[in-house]
């Protein structure tokens, strides 16, 4: 096979299932923002078609996407500068993700870790396309050839079997066609914890809302969250080594590293030797300054929610003007019959 060169493009998306909040801030769209500013095309997706592998209700659903295009442009996601889409328009994820069920195995599949527990002790009562959803993961990101995919950690397993596909693909058919894609995962802020339990991400699935800030919550509540997160009775570090087994400790200082955009060894040296009761309150008046401009303008735009519709029209249009060619090319090299004009 000769050697091809892939044009720098970042692909990520999240699932529009609603209460955005501060991991997918820190974790996803803050990054998102970072890549924007690089030498690299950004394409971030609304992934609706992922968010149907459970049940979703129909309004929900609409909801949740729309506020996730609004909270990617509240965020600092120009989509002028980016493409924004929603996954469900443009079809060529779909359709090269049938291809890639005919190129992953079985054995693959059944390995996913996220499977297993989404799945849990009633695997067989699971949708199939929950099962096959790590094959639709690697046809969101190979259908663009992207070249870096900014994601969490519990994403990892999914990118390695893009590049298992992709890998495979290529070998099959002789060519250098698809990208092996690099998975980013960095900085502090890339696993935020509960503000319950520092042992478990924060999730929007989690039953108490005071685990977790949401994009939509008001600075009170922000404040107020931050001040009865959970904690513990000793002093901060003045090293990272001794963040180890303080879990809650170690969350607060990453979530006030990330947001401020500096390394926990910086935030420890002017904060080493602090109580919680004087750490709080600076986290706290940090966190309102970063989320509540952002809560604003998700607002907002919420209230002109066809201006969000012409966005992600204009986005799924430019996205397939990416996406078209490469399943054409697809589709010739493992042998479909090209359309003709008639």
């Amino acid at each position: 096979m000769s050697e091809t060169s892939f044009t720098p493009r970042v692909f990520s998306g999240i699932q529009p299932t609603g209460n955005l909040h501060l991991g997918n801030y820190l974790g996803a769209l803050k990054r998102f923002v970072d890549w924007q500013a690089r030498d690299a095309e950004t394409i971030y997706c609304m992934v609706d078609l992922h968010a149907i592998t459970v049940w979703q209700d129909p309004a929900d659903l609409q909801k949740s996407t729309r506020e996730l295009c609004a909270g990617f442009i509240a965020a600092g996601l120009d989509p002028e500068n980016s493409i924004l889409i929603n996954q469900s328009q443009v079809p060529e994820h779909a359709q090269l993700a049938w291809v890639f069920n005919c190129v992953a195995r079985m054995g693959w599949m059944q390995r996913m870790t996220q499977f297993k527990d989404k799945a849990g002790k009633n695997a067989q009562n699971a949708s199939l396309g929950l099962f096959a959803y790590p094959a639709l993961m690697a046809a969101d990101i190979l259908v663009y050839h992207a070249t870096h995919v900014p994601v969490g950690e519990d994403q990892k397993q999914h990118l390695e079997l893009t590049r298992d596909i992709a890998t495979k693909f290529n070998h099959d058919y002789g060519v250098d066609f698809f990208p092996i894609t690099e998975p980013v995962i960095e900085g502090a802020g890339t696993r935020v914890m509960s503000l319950r339990d520092g042992s478990k991400k924060m999730s929007k699935s989690d039953v108490s809302d005071a685990s977790r800030i949401n994009l939509t919550d008001d600075a009170d509540t922000i404040a107020k969250k931050i001040r009865k997160a959970k904690t513990d009775p000793d002093a901060l570090p003045s090293e990272v080594a001794g963040l180890s087994d303080r879990a809650e400790a170690k969350n607060l200082v990453n979530i006030f590293a990330a947001l401020n955009n500096q390394s926990v060894e910086e935030v420890l040296a002017d904060v080493g030797g602090k109580q919680f009761s004087e750490f709080k309150p600076m986290l706290a008046e940090l966190a309102v300054a970063k989320m509540s401009p952002i809560t604003t303008e998700m607002a907002r735009l919420m209230e002109h929610q066809d201006e969000i519709d012409k966005i992600l029209a204009r986005g799924a249009e430019r996205a397939r003007a990416i996406t078209a060619p490469i399943l054409r090319q697809t589709y010739d090299i493992i042998g479909m019959v090209p359309p003709v004009q008639i």
